[in-house]
């Protein structure tokens, strides 16, 4: 089996996107197959056992002027038996992607990593006009039944969900080593306006005031570091600590040590950070609607409220249900384990193959770039 991933975005640059992508080709170099990632992104990262091939400019953002001659020649030399193309919001090296391999007949599935605001919605309806996806072999899946819900408003047809993946063992090697002094709450992702940390700081004032003995750790790093640590610094927040970036190992660290950890994004695809987590044994405080909710249901694995002060009060201030939700966590498998990722994939895949076998048409061949 000849498995080709295609992405604006891959290693060593840090994002659902580029993780998730890692992910995979390794679970299915794993299982035996083939794997070449195609990238716009700039001296990506090649691991061991499979093959990555940067289309980069030598500048600028992941793109590239000339993709569609470029991946027209790599997808018709590898011999590929399907072709996953990673799409996010604006994705224009992944269209030049999909417009390559439904052109070469290739079996094709688009996988949507990001929640499509009405904007987006609309950008793909227009793009679905020019190119024809709805009327091509082209299969589309999700990150998560919400991310879903939103590609299926703009594109019709089906949609299926192709969660992110998780290795339980590697976030369950270091016992918890949560301590008996203030609650730790923990978030950890990129600090962008979207992912809304600032709101998570004035929530985190909130729960402060109204149980005290709390204290918090905000991993990650991002335009948004430089106005956190101004918040902090103006409201006295010196039990909130800012540590940056941090490794899996550093990750799984602070993990260990958490009692409650916290997802304040809105509009939020997945959440593999939460996965890690919830994964961890750390009991989830996230919003309702969003891909979290394919993997941490309201009262077992965590709490689901648009009122995210009053469910962090609700946590810290009950023991023994952080307790019980933690050991639930830590000894029950989520729902996204790679050998049900890579079910789903191969769903998507086999569907693909159909379609493409039927010779449906791809709407028109299009002059390459």
């Amino acid at each position: 089996m000849s498995i080709v991933h295609v992405s604006d975005c891959f290693l060593p640059r840090l994002g659902g996107i580029e993780v998730q992508v890692a992910g995979l080709a390794e679970a299915q170099r794993r299982a035996g197959a083939e794997v070449h990632v195609i990238t716009a992104t700039r001296a990506a990262t090649r691991p061991p056992g499979y093959t990555v091939h940067p289309v980069a400019m030598p500048f600028g953002p992941p793109i590239h002027l000339r993709a569609g001659h470029h991946l027209d020649r790599l997808l018709g030399s590898l011999g590929a038996d399907v072709v996953y193309v990673h799409v996010g919001a604006v994705s224009p090296f992944a269209w030049s992607g999909i417009r390559s391999a439904l052109e070469l007949g290739l079996p094709t599935v688009a996988v949507v990593h990001s929640m499509w605001d009405p904007a987006v919605r609309w950008c793909y309806r227009a793009l679905d006009r020019v190119d024809g996806w709805s009327r091509s072999p082209l299969v589309l899946a999700a990150v998560s039944t919400a991310a879903a819900a939103r590609v299926r408003s703009a594109l019709p047809g089906e949609v299926f969900v192709v969660p992110n993946g998780v290795t339980p063992a590697l976030w369950r090697g270091i016992p918890a080593q949560r301590s008996g002094g203030p609650v730790h709450v923990v978030s950890v992702g990129r600090l962008a306006s979207r992912k809304q940390p600032l709101h998570l700081l004035a929530v985190l004032r909130e729960v402060s005031s109204a149980v005290g003995g709390v204290r918090a750790t905000l991993a990650g790093d991002g335009p948004e570091m430089g106005a956190v640590r101004r918040y902090v610094r103006r409201h006295g927040m010196d039990w909130v600590r800012l540590p940056g970036r941090l490794d899996r190992e550093a990750v799984s660290r602070l993990l260990a040590s958490a009692d409650v950890f916290v997802n304040p994004t809105v509009c939020e695809a997945f959440g593999l950070a939460t996965l890690e987590a919830r994964t961890a044994g750390v009991p989830v405080v996230a919003r309702p609607g969003t891909g979290v909710a394919d993997f941490v249901r309201d009262g077992v694995e965590g709490l689901l409220s648009d009122d995210l002060a009053a469910a962090l009060v609700r946590l810290v201030s009950d023991r023994g249900l952080r307790a019980r939700m933690a050991a639930h966590n830590r000894t029950t498998d989520p729902p996204c384990t790679w050998p049900r990722v890579l079910a789903a994939l191969d769903a998507c895949r086999e569907r693909a193959a159909v379609l493409a076998g039927a010779g449906l048409s791809g709407g028109g061949r299009r002059g390459r770039g």
